[in-house]
């Protein structure tokens, strides 16, 4: 079976939390409308640069983002789950991140804050 299908959270689960908050930033928030907030994240995290869609469906989206010169890979996952949307930004390798992962999920917030106002 495929790696990626075989560690995709459940609904139910959630999103694995973060070992290490050196490099790695969970956030979760209760939504009014999960489905099109859900929708609008994916969006947004579309657009980022140097990003590959891993795994995507109406619950769960998956992508490595890249960085710039050396290509450091950081997993961005956003999973639907009741009303609550939960976004992970973590990165693969190392013991930090110079803040990386938590300016990617603060420019997925405001950017969707954008969209809704």
């Amino acid at each position: 079976m495929n790696e990626l299908i075989e560690n995709m959270p459940s609904p139910e689960s959630g999103l694995k939390p973060c070992f290490n908050p050196l490099n790695c930033v969970f956030f979760q928030k209760e939504f009014k409308d999960v489905d099109k907030t859900f929708d609008q994240l994916v969006m947004i995290a579309l657009k980022i640069p140097r990003t590959k869609v891993l795994e995507s469906n109406q619950n769960y989206w998956k992508g490595v983002c890249r960085s710039l010169i050396f290509r450091f890979p950081d997993d961005l996952e956003i999973l639907k789950t009741g009303k609550v949307i939960q976004i992970k930004s973590a990165s693969r390798y190392g013991g930090g991140d110079l803040g990386v992962n938590g300016t990617r999920v603060g420019r997925l917030l405001t950017a969707l804050e954008k969209l809704n106002s």
